[in-house]
């Protein structure tokens, strides 16, 4: 597939777990023994917006207007039915519902499958035991980390645990290991007794073992603090991420010479493969990043985004009020950031899974995503698969491409 554009360019944004409910396979997917169905994460939000359920620092309905002018509301009620959202209908974009064909609500899954690559394999999870490890892999934990044992050894949220393992860590020493539904194993260690770099090459150097396992991820949690004030996680996560199957939409890019510029944790999804740069940090810092690239990107380059922090810090944490700011706030930065678009770019504002605030338990959520088009006019793209986001952006960029899905350009 070949198209005909050499100099727009392409901003492929992922607002991480912003989902938009109905998956129809949702009833396969649990957090504990409840099923996903029903699950919505904007419509949730938005409904208790609306009903005045989430007034810790904002307050009354959800007001996220650039989104909802791309189609943000037209897109919850394709996907899940749901009129009870109160966002605005009118779109001057283009917008549609994505539903993702991987067996698996999880962070490569998503972005492999936006970028062209659906994922063939069923993911290893961990059972919710304790210990949920299998002992060999804690010997080898072990052997790796030069340590007597390890800490937790079970399913927890990442907050919760260096809070109940924290002062035991800073006194043995031991790396807290931690796993959930997903195809993970985070490790997380004190920044300044254990050491950075340390737990940067535990996780490396034990990563293809869990590879060899088709266990996704091997996650750096590193934090600082102590027990007497506290402990808080950094910046400097980082994921070692089992490398795709297949070119995806940053190898079809790269390979005719053009740039790729990875924001956030890209880079560590996709290996880095098909990345010629790549930037880490808080969701502010990346968002500086994504303005900086509007105004310098090369003619015809790929700029491709996660905002972890919708996830990681207010829909594991079911924190409805903190999901709502964050929404705003990243709206309020896409009103900047539009303007400083060419003419002839492409930007696509998407999700990778849900991760509904008001639902049971702390996991993801299956959901479809919207996707939600600058540079396409407005219309109505219908219900689409996440590969045709790769196939679109392909045919934009005018780059061969022989992975899945349909361009809708």
């Amino acid at each position: 597939m070949t198209g005909g554009n050499t100099g727009g360019r392409a901003f492929l944004i992922v607002i991480d777990s912003v989902g938009i409910g109905g998956a129809p396979d949702a009833d396969q997917f649990f957090n504990g023994e409840v099923p996903d169905t029903g699950a919505n994460t904007v419509g949730h939000i938005a409904a208790a917006c609306a009903a005045g359920k989430a007034e810790d620092g904002r307050s009354g309905p959800l007001q996220v207007p650039t989104l909802a002018g791309l189609g943000l509301g037209a897109a919850v009620e394709l996907a899940d039915d749901n009129t009870d959202h109160g966002l605005p209908i009118p779109s001057t974009g283009a917008w549609g519902a994505a539903t993702e064909v991987s067996m698996g609500k999880d962070t490569p899954s998503g972005h492999w499958e936006l970028a062209g690559v659906p994922v063939p394999w069923d993911w290893h999870t961990f059972p919710n035991t304790d210990p949920a490890f299998p002992d060999d892999l804690t010997v080898t934990i072990c052997e790796v980390a030069g340590t007597g044992g390890i800490l937790a050894n079970r399913h927890d949220s990442g907050t919760a645990v260096i809070e109940k393992e924290g002062a035991r860590h800073l006194k043995t020493g031991w790396p807290i290991c931690y796993t959930s539904v997903d195809s993970v194993l985070q490790i997380a260690a004190h920044e300044e007794t254990f050491g950075l770099d340390r737990l940067l090459q535990l996780c490396a150097d034990i990563a293809p073992t869990l590879h060899a396992m088709k266990v996704g991820r091997v996650i750096a949690r590193p934090f600082l603090g102590d027990p007497e004030t506290g402990f808080k996680r950094t910046a400097n996560r980082r994921d070692f991420a089992i490398a795709p199957p297949a070119k995806t939409l940053c190898d079809y890019v790269s390979e005719v010479g053009r740039s790729v510029y990875g924001i956030g944790k890209i880079g560590d999804i996709f290996s880095m493969r098909g990345i010629n740069q790549s930037t880490k940090g808080r969701d502010n810092k990346l968002m500086a990043d994504l303005h900086r690239l509007a105004a310098e990107a090369a003619p015809g380059s790929l700029t491709f985004a996660n905002f972890v922090e919708f996830d990681s810090e207010y829909g594991h944490r079911r924190d409805v009020s903190g999901y709502a700011r964050h929404l705003e706030w990243f709206d309020r930065e896409l009103a900047v950031l539009l303007p400083k678009l060419h003419p002839d770019d492409l930007l696509i504002v998407t999700a990778d899974h849900g991760n509904d605030p008001t639902w049971i338990g702390t996991d993801h959520t299956r959901e479809r995503v919207p996707v939600l088009c600058h540079g396409l006019g407005a219309r109505a793209l219908g219900h689409l698969q996440f590969t045709d986001v790769a196939a679109s952006v392909a045919t934009h960029l005018g780059v061969p491409y022989f992975g899945e899905g349909k361009s809708f350009i």
